[in-house]
């Protein structure tokens, strides 16, 4: 690959990563009890918590949806990454990245 193709190839690159940062997965829990939300970048953004379906005699509930709600942001926004990075993939060894 030459020079100015590997030029080219990382500022597409740079773009793909610009626009995954702009990117927001929200994931609700709890019936709308938490809601989180992550960028393309795995990055917490914003967690809301709906203190009128919260019980707090129930913290250990609460505590679950938070769990699942991150640990299904990240898993989605793991997927977005991948699906918009995937057509740069074998091409990023030449690259050095």
């Amino acid at each position: 690959m030459s020079r100015i193709d590997q030029a080219k190839m990382a500022l597409k690159i740079k773009k793909v990563q610009k626009e995954l940062e702009h990117e927001i997965i929200e994931v609700e829990k709890g019936d709308g009890a938490v809601r989180v939300e992550f960028n393309g970048e795995q990055k917490l953004k914003k967690i809301h918590i709906d203190p009128s379906l919260v019980d707090l005699d129930d913290i250990t509930q609460l505590e679950r949806w938070l769990e699942e709600a991150i640990r299904d942001a990240i898993q989605k926004s793991q997927r977005l990454a991948t699906e918009k990075m995937q057509p740069f993939m074998g091409l990023l060894g030449g690259l050095g990245l």
